[in-house]
């Protein structure tokens, strides 16, 4: 393909996915099923047939799409519901797997290998499909992190099992201690990749302060941290994950001035956006319904062996939290249920198949007809089935309140901001005090009505909930703020190991007795 037609191509591309994305917003439907019924119906437009590459979407499209939710993650909300991220990121991908894949072998009488392979490609969740609706209906934050944090993980562990299986069906034999022996310097070594190479741009980040620079370093942060990975034969995902996570709790800390962070957050917000854009039209282009009308026995069968994975991973190990950890709530385990769309990195496994592999042109027909049908149904009756659970009602004073709170959090950081430029002299004294002083009476107004707001008491709201005047949120954050002090505290030998092992549990126990926001 030449360079004019990549450019007509890209052109068409573009105008489509505009007006796609103009469209969902009217018509009120997930962006990425739009994306994916465009690229069905213009395949005929394009001067020539195009389809997903696999290399570039391992390569290239991946690292972004994971660096850009990682800056993006609150590492706080990510460490307080870490243990259920972990079981279903960890344990949940294996079970789920280990189903899916019994189920393909005796039901559609595939070997071993396909089976095993088919089992991991269909045991990652699409989460692109899944915030696009949690930002059209409100849930609750805990559930949209458990969501965000298990897509993080889920990946890098898919893409490890992935390449252990390939590795094996090469190798001829691989014994289960080899398996998880190698499984675990894979995740362990990408790790540690990941922390040495966002640690080691942290430094850049706070010495240049400067927008396009910073730009230009976490792209080569996200690409770089893969590369290694692969290179030296670690998970390169996990590392990118870890890498992004260090950039946007410490890279981007208060040292970097604010328009850098927004810069830098607008620019990887616009890239994730295009590169998902991108890659469902090309989903669409890349299915053949022709060939998916011939193997839709198949793919519904598998459709079925999947959901029963999914099943299996997620209610038995979500309802083991509540012996450790606040419980999971039905509702949510059913969205987490409901949401376990299919997506792009499922295709691009598909394609990655060794072409030694025994069923391999009919693997990835039956993984392409699941990905159209998931992101129609399941990315179509998403946001009604979340509608219908009800997870959060947001009422007349809840609103109010999150007004009050946005009008106080921009205020601060505004006041934050000219402090900053009265100190390095950009701003005159004069200036900066009648600035101030503006924001200043958005601070008092906002703190005095939120005062009025948390004084009242639960009875004068309608019997509506008080969760809001009871400030869950903010004393949970207190309370995980308690716990990392005795950490630290205990780490530097401060205090003795006994008495913060009780602290602790006294802390927990609080945590356990908030409710769920």
């Amino acid at each position: 393909m030449n360079v004019s037609e990549l450019v007509n191509i890209a052109i068409i591309l573009l105008l489509v996915a505009t007006i796609v994305t103009l469209l969902s917003r009217w018509l009120r439907v997930p962006y990425v099923t739009g994306l994916v019924l465009a690229g069905l119906a213009i395949t005929e437009l394009l001067p020539r047939r195009i389809g997903l590459n696999d290399s570039l979407i391992l390569n290239l499209f991946l690292p972004i799409l994971i660096f850009e939710a990682a800056i993006n993650t609150d590492i706080s909300r990510l460490r307080s519901t870490i243990k259920p991220i972990a079981l279903l990121a960890g344990p949940g991908v294996l079970i789920c797997s280990a189903v899916t894949s019994i189920l393909l072998k005796f039901i559609l009488g595939l070997n071993w290998t396909a089976a095993l392979l088919a089992g991991v490609i269909l045991a990652i969740t699409d989460t692109v499909s899944v915030i696009a609706v949690f930002k059209e209906v409100a849930v609750p934050s805990r559930l949209s992190t458990i969501v965000e944090g298990e897509s993080l993980f889920n990946d890098g562990i898919a893409l490890v099992l992935f390449s252990l299986i390939v590795k094996f069906h090469a190798a001829g034999s691989l014994t289960i201690l080899d398996g998880m022996q190698e499984l675990f310097v894979v995740i362990v070594g990408g790790t540690l990749i990941g922390l040495a190479v966002g640690y080691l741009s942290t430094g850049l980040f706070v010495r240049s302060d400067e927008p396009l620079s910073s730009i230009l370093l976490t792209v080569a942060v996200a690409l770089g941290a893969f590369q290694i990975g692969q290179f030296l034969s670690v998970s390169g995902a996990v590392a990118v994950v870890v890498a992004g996570l260090i950039v946007g709790t410490v890279g981007l800390s208060d040292n970097v001035s604010a328009s850098t962070r927004l810069t830098l957050l607008s620019f990887w917000e616009s890239i994730a956006f295009g590169v998902n854009s991108f890659i469902f039209l090309l989903i669409g282009l890349e299915i053949d319904l022709i060939t998916l009308w011939r193997n839709l026995p198949a793919v519904l069968l598998a459709i079925v062996a999947y959901q029963a994975g999914r099943i299996l991973s997620i209610y038995p190990l979500l309802a083991l939290v509540s012996w450790f950890d606040r419980p999971i709530p039905w509702r949510w385990q059913h969205v987490l249920f409901f949401g376990n769309i299919k997506g792009s990195l499922s295709m691009a496994l598909a394609l990655s198949i060794p072409g030694t592999v025994t069923g391999r042109e009919q693997l990835i027909a039956i993984v392409f007809g699941i990905v159209l049908l998931s992101l129609l149904g399941q990315g179509l009756s998403l946001p009604w089935s979340v509608k219908k659970l009800q997870l959060s009602e947001s009422s007349a004073s809840h609103q109010k309140i999150e007004e009050l709170q946005a009008q106080l959090i921009t205020a601060k950081a505004a006041q934050d901001e000219l402090d900053t430029l009265l100190k390095t002299g950009i701003l005159p004294k004069a200036v900066y005090e009648e600035m101030r002083s503006n924001y200043q009476v958005q601070v008092a107004t906002a703190e005095k009505s939120l005062r009025e707001f948390y004084n009242r008491r639960s009875d004068e709201f309608d019997g509506e909930s008080n969760k809001f005047i009871q400030l869950d949120a903010i004393r949970r954050r207190l309370l995980l703020a308690e716990k990392g002090a005795l950490n630290e505290a205990m780490r530097k030998r401060i205090i003795s190991e006994e008495i913060v092992r009780e602290r602790l549990r006294k802390i927990d126990e609080q945590l356990l007795k908030l409710e769920d926001d």
